[in-house]
C-alpha cells in the first residue's frame, strides 16, 4: 500500500520538515561534478539518500564495498537495484579475495574482526574516496551509540591527509521516517529486513539484533559497533 504525502505527515509528526530539510542539504551540494559520490551498502538509509541525490544527479558514481562475504540476498538486490535505476555503480573490492585472505591469515572475521574490516572495507573505501570531494552517506544519529553525537556535514580526514566534506542528510531521522519515506515513493527494500535483521552487513558478521531498542546489537555479535569506515585519521 503507498502512502500519501499527507497520510505521512498525519502518521509521522515533522516528517515532511525532515525530508524538505534533507532535500535542501543534497541540492546545497550536489552540482553534478565527478567529485560527488554516495557510498551504499544498499540498505535502507542509503537507498533513500541516493535517491534524493540522484534526483539532481543521476549518474552519481555508487561505492558498494564488495567485501566478498554479503549476503546472497544483498547481491541480488544489489544487481536489482543497479539494473532498475541505472545506477553509476561501483563495486570496490579488497587486495586480495577471500579464499586468498582466508589461507594467509585464517578465519578473520572470527579471530581479529578489526583487521577483517580493514581490509576488506576500509582500505577499499579510503583509497577510492581519495578521488572525491564530497561524500554522501545513509548515517544516522539512532542507529548506534558511536553516531549520537553525528553531524549533518562534518570534515572526514582520509589516512593520507586529503579531506572531504562528508554529508548525511538523514541524521536525525527515525527509522520510522526512513520506512515510510522510502513507501511512499515506490522504493523497494532489501528482503532481509522482513526476516528481521535490523542493520545488515557481512553475513558472518550480521545476525537477528539480540536487543530490540540496539539495531546494530546483530552486528559483530556485540563485539563492536563500527567497521571503520567512519573512524577519521588521526
Amino acid at each position: 500500500m503507498t502512502v500519501s504525502s499527507e497520510a505521512s505527515t498525519s502518521i509521522v509528526p515533522g516528517l515532511e520538515e525532515k525530508i524538505s530539510a534533507a532535500r535542501s542539504l543534497v541540492a546545497a551540494h550536489v552540482n553534478g561534478s565527478p567529485g560527488e559520490c554516495v557510498t551504499c551498502s544498499f540498505q535502507a538509509e542509503d537507498m533513500i539518500v541516493l535517491h534524493m541525490v540522484r534526483e539532481i544527479y543521476p549518474d552519481v558514481p555508487v561505492l558498494f564495498l564488495d567485501t566478498g562475504y554479503h549476503f546472497a540476498e544483498t547481491y541480488a538486490y544489489r544487481d536489482e537495484l543497479a539494473t532498475a535505476w541505472n545506477l553509476n555503480l561501483i563495486n570496490l573490492t579488497p587486495r586480495q579475495s577471500v579464499p586468498e585472505q582466508e589461507a594467509q591469515f585464517g578465519i578473520l572475521h572470527q579471530s581479529a574482526p578489526d583487521q577483517c574490516c580493514k581490509l576488506r572495507k576500509v582500505e577499499p573505501l579510503f583509497a577510492a574516496l581519495a578521488e572525491y570531494a564530497t561524500w554522501f552517506t545513509g548515517m544516522r544519529r539512532e542507529q548506534a551509540k558511536s553516531r549520537a553525537l553525528m553531524q549533518a556535514l562534518d570534515h572526514f580526514t582520509l589516512p593520507g591527509g586529503k579531506q572531504l566534506l562528508k554529508i548525511s542528510p538523514l541524521t536525525d531521522w527515525s527509522t520510522r521516517d526512513v520506512w515510510y519515506y522510502a513507501q511512499e515513493h515506490g522504493i523497494p527494500l532489501l528482503p532481509l529486513y522482513d526476516k528481521g535483521y535490523s542493520s545488515i552487513g557481512c553475513e558472518p558478521c550480521t545476525s537477528l539484533p539480540s536487543d530490540p531498542n540496539d539495531p546494530r546489537s546483530g552486528r559483530w555479535s556485540g563485539r563492536k559497533q563500527e567497521c571503520g569506515i567512519h573512524i577519521q585519521a588521526q
